[in-house]
């Protein structure tokens, strides 16, 4: 079973284009998708706004707590992350993050470092042709992507 939080990703177009290529994948797959209604990204922005140095812990403690609740409402033996696939994000924040969601929500985290099969699952989705992001997700993270880009700070 797999769940779509989207209120971190920016603009709305990369966030659905993100949506379609996990329908298609899943619909291939035969894997069952939640895909969380509506899209707030002012509510994530004001999650975020005058801390922004620490807006991936933030960041983290949303999306997984609203994972842990879907997994507590679908009455689910534990939920984990594909944030535990990435290289660029904060392995043990977000496993600590996970462990203290578990406690709150009453859902066991399932943690894994699936970092392991990073670089054969970039080969397997761009065989597959699937869009692959380019940047975390949020607002911000999409700035320092193209700035550092354009070779600017």
């Amino acid at each position: 079973m797999g769940y779509f939080y989207r209120n971190n990703i920016h603009p709305l177009t990369e966030c659905r284009r993100r949506e379609e290529t996990l329908k298609t994948y899943a619909a291939s797959s035969r894997v069952k998708l939640i895909i969380q209604s509506g899209y707030d990204i002012q509510a994530f922005i004001r999650d975020i706004a005058f801390r922004e140095a620490n807006r991936c812990t933030i960041c983290y403690h949303l999306r997984l707590t609203s994972t842990a609740q879907v997994a507590h409402k679908g009455k689910f033996d534990a939920f984990g992350t594909t944030l535990l696939y990435s290289r660029f994000q904060n392995h043990e924040k977000v496993r600590a993050t996970g462990e203290a969601v578990a406690k709150a929500v009453g859902v066991p985290f399932l943690y894994h470092d699936f970092r392991i099969g990073w670089k054969e699952g970039v080969t397997r989705s761009k065989e597959m042709k699937m869009y692959r992001q380019p940047y975390c997700g949020c607002i911000y993270s999409e700035t320092e992507r193209y700035l550092k880009k354009a070779g600017k700070t």
